[in-house]
C-alpha cells in the first residue's frame, strides 16, 4: 500500500514514516508540510491508498484540504491532531475521514488502525474486481477505458503542475492550451530535433482559443497576455524550487525538476535572494519560456509512458 503524509511537524512525519517502514505496512510515496498545493489528481497519480493529514496547519488546514479533495480522491484519509474538540472531530468524520488519531501518535494505535483501513481497501477492491467482470459481460468496457484515459491525462498535467508549484497560477491553463496545440501538430514536427518557434506556438494557441472569427488585434492581445501569464507562472516555479532547495536540498521534487526545467545558476541566484530577503524586480530574473515549454511537453510525454 502507498502512503502520503501531510503535517507541518517534521518530527511527526518522521515517526509515521518509521512506523510504516518498520511494520512493513507499505511505501511512503511523499510528504508535505501543508495542504496548500495538494490536489486529488496529484494524489491519485501517485497512487496514494492512505493519506495521513494533520488538522492544524498553516495556510490551509486539514479540514479545508479534505473539502478540496472531497469526492475525487480515490484513497482513504486518516486525520491526526492534538485537538480534542468533539465538534471538529465530528466535522472530520462527516467529511469522510476513516479515523481520527490524537497526538502524540502511538505505534500500536497507528498499526491497528492502518491494518483496519487496509482490510477495508482490500474488500472494496475485491468488490470492484467483481463489478468490472460484470461490466465486461455487459459490454460497457469501452466507455470505462475512455474515462480512465481522460483521468490519466488530467492527472499527469495536474501532477506536474503541482510538482512545479504552479497549480493555482493563471498561466497553468495557458500551459495546458499550449500542450494541446503541440499534440495537435505532432505529425508536422519531429520534436526531438525541431520544435515550433515560440511565436508560432503562442499565435496558434491564441487562434485555437479565440476561434476563427477573432481579429488580428484580439489575437495579438491574447498572445501578449498569455506570454505574460506563462512568464509569471515560470517565475513562480523558480521561486518555488528556490524555497524548496533552501528547506531541503535533497527533496525529490527539487532534485528531479529544478535542474531539468531551469539553469541551475538561476535557481541558485533566487535562493541567495530569498536568504538575503532582497528579491529584485521580476524583470531581472532570467526566464527561458521556450525551454520551459519544451521540457513541460517532453516531461508530460515521459510521465504518460511511465504511467
Amino acid at each position: 500500500m502507498r502512503f502520503y503524509i501531510v503535517d507541518d511537524d517534521s518530527a511527526v512525519r518522521a515517526v509515521l514514516h518509521k512506523i510504516i517502514e518498520d511494520e512493513d505496512l507499505g511505501e511512503l510515496v511523499g510528504e508535505a508540510a501543508s495542504g496548500e498545493q495538494l490536489t486529488s489528481s496529484f494524489l491519485n497519480f501517485k497512487g496514494v491508498d492512505i493519506l495521513f493529514i494533520d488538522l492544524l496547519m498553516p495556510i490551509r488546514d486539514g479540514i479545508e484540504t479534505i473539502r478540496h479533495l472531497l469526492g475525487s480522491f480515490n484513497g482513504k484519509i486518516i486525520m491526526i491532531s492534538q485537538v480534542e474538540s468533539k465538534e471538529l472531530i465530528a466535522q472530520a468524520y462527516k467529511l469522510g475521514v476513516e479515523y481520527y488519531i490524537l497526538k502524540p501518535v502511538n505505534r500500536i494505535e497507528i498499526v491497528t488502525i492502518v491494518q483496519k483501513v487496509l482490510a477495508r481497501i482490500q474488500m472494496e477492491r475485491s468488490f470492484m474486481d467483481i463489478q468490472n467482470s460484470l461490466n465486461k459481460l455487459m459490454d460497457v468496457q469501452g466507455t470505462r477505458i475512455i474515462s480512465e484515459k481522460e483521468r490519466s491525462w488530467e492527472g499527469i498535467c495536474d501532477f506536474l503542475l503541482t510538482e512545479l508549484g504552479i497549480t493555482g497560477e493563471t498561466g497553468a491553463a495557458d500551459l495546458i492550451n499550449v500542450l494541446e496545440y503541440l499534440y495537435s501538430c505532432e505529425h508536422s514536427y519531429t520534436f526531438e530535433h525541431s520544435f515550433p518557434s515560440l511565436k508560432d506556438i503562442f499565435r496558434q494557441t491564441a487562434k485555437r482559443k479565440l476561434g476563427s472569427e477573432a481579429s488580428d488585434l484580439e489575437i495579438n492581445r491574447e498572445i501578449k497576455a498569455a506570454e505574460q501569464r506563462i512568464r509569471r507562472a515560470v517565475l513562480h516555479s523558480i521561486i518555488h524550487f528556490a524555497s524548496l532547495g533552501l528547506t531541503d536540498y535533497s527533496h525529490p521534487s527539487f532534485e528531479t525538476y529544478a535542474a531539468r526545467f531551469f539553469d541551475f545558476e538561476v535557481v541558485r541566484k533566487k535562493m541567495r535572494e530569498l536568504q538575503e530577503h532582497s528579491l529584485p524586480a521580476d524583470s531581472s530574473t532570467k526566464i527561458n519560456t521556450k525551454k520551459f515549454i519544451q521540457i513541460f511537453y517532453f516531461e508530460v510525454n515521459r510521465l504518460k509512458t511511465d504511467h
